[in-house]
């Protein structure tokens, strides 16, 4: 039983969905069956539960964990028509599309880059628990192996800046969080 509308766009374009959070794949897995009992495999191109691959030290060790960049929303690439928006708000896990009284406004293109689709993926972010004092091995660059001490941390840019001590005098050394280890106090 297909849906048909003579109002559609002609383009696909990413809309913005707002999902029970926590249940981002559940509604996934939802619309994507309503997708294929309503034969809107040739309207609605893409599901995107927007992630990003986040670096955290666990056990002394840095690993890759994918996380939700945006808790509660999952974008959907599609050409919208009056008659897809009940068959979507309807599949279950979904509340709304994202736009003014629910009804859908596309995003455009450079923000769903920004967003990671659209085949762009955004830099992994790296969460690193490090303070100001701390102790810390460099495990990257000219300087492997090197110990310092930590003199500043740049959170956004993801820098720390790091005291050093080569030749019997202290330099600073600016790294990326990705070029160190944070040692034990």
């Amino acid at each position: 039983m297909a849906i048909i509308d003579k109002n559609i766009d002609e383009v696909p374009k990413w809309y913005a969905l707002h999902v029970y959070s926590g249940y981002e794949n559940v509604a996934k897995q939802n619309l994507e069956v309503t997708i294929e009992k309503f034969g809107l495999q040739n309207r609605i191109f893409d599901i995107v539960i927007p992630m990003e691959d986040v670096l955290v030290e666990k056990r002394g060790k840095k690993v890759l964990v994918p996380k939700k960049t945006m808790p509660g929303y999952m974008l959907v690439k599609m050409m919208y028509g009056d008659d897809i928006w009940h068959a979507i708000t309807n599949t279950q896990y979904v509340n709304s599309f994202v736009g003014p009284r629910g009804r859908p406004s596309p995003i455009t293109d450079e923000e769903a880059r920004r967003m990671g689709v659209d085949g762009v993926k955004n830099e992994v972010k790296i969460e690193l628990d490090v303070k100001v004092g701390d102790m810390v091995e460099i495990v990257d660059g000219s300087l492997a192996s090197f110990v310092g001490t930590v003199k500043a941390v740049d959170t956004a840019n993801q820098k720390v800046t790091v005291l050093v001590e080569m030749f019997g005098r202290a330099s600073e050394v600016e790294l990326g969080f990705n070029q160190i280890r944070v040692g034990n106090n």
